[in-house]
């Protein structure tokens, strides 16, 4: 099955390390990121792991859960994360879902169907796939996918500027421009009447393009 922006996000039971779960009531009213490793004991993800760790609370700030992945047993990640607190200076206090039957990887369509169903001599590169970034809006709805190879460390700063921007569009109807940062101005979305944006933004906008209408950010309720 393939997945895209605006798709359910496939719900599934699976053990963690911080015990079983079942992702949407897991996830419940709040907004989720759902990130994969191909192995445990990687360098990249480990620093991955560690950083996200350390970059939790103001994912909290915004309402929004971490879930991470890896092609392997709980009883693995749970050595993994040792090193990964050594390395990154933070513990990992959010919960690792242990797919040794690939079961989730497949469900998200990370890994093809005919992948078996063992982690169990599976490596790095045979997996290399297992690299996705999803997140999820509190209607299970996927509002964004990143996918990287397993050489690049993904970049979680940009992972929460785009939250801002996808929660900020949630909230307010509005974009947000090339290379915006938080408190900087956005752009009313073109679905939004001049007549709701009056409502919407009474302190006025400036109009750039007739479909191009710039306002200040807007602040989260």
């Amino acid at each position: 099955m393939s997945l895209r922006i605006g798709d359910k996000a496939p719900d599934f039971q699976a053990q963690t390390t911080k015990g079983a779960i079942s992702f949407h009531d897991w996830l419940g009213n709040s907004w989720g990121i759902l990130f994969s490793h191909p192995k445990d004991f990687t360098p990249v993800c480990t620093t991955e792991l560690g950083y996200l760790a350390k970059l939790e609370p103001e994912f909290a700030k915004r309402n929004t859960k971490i879930l991470g992945l890896s092609v392997d047993p709980v009883t693995d990640h749970e050595r993994w994360l040792n090193d990964i607190k050594d390395v990154g200076g933070a513990a990992v206090n959010y919960p690792l879902i242990g797919d040794h039957d690939l079961a989730v990887a497949k469900l998200y369509d990370m890994l093809p169907a005919d992948a078996g169903t063992s982690s169990q001599g599976r490596t790095a590169a045979t997996n290399q796939t297992v690299r996705t970034v999803y997140i999820v809006g509190p209607d299970k709805l996927i509002k964004a996918l990143l996918v990287y190879p397993m050489s690049s460390g993904r970049n979680f700063d940009e992972v929460l500027r785009l939250l801002d921007s996808i929660q900020l569009t949630a909230e307010h109807k509005v974009a947000t421009p090339v290379n915006w940062k938080h408190g900087e101005d956005v752009i009313i979305v073109p679905s939004v009447s001049d007549d709701e944006a009056k409502q919407r933004f009474p302190q006025g906008w400036k109009t750039v393009k007739p479909y191009l209408r710039v306002v200040p950010q807007p602040k989260k309720q």
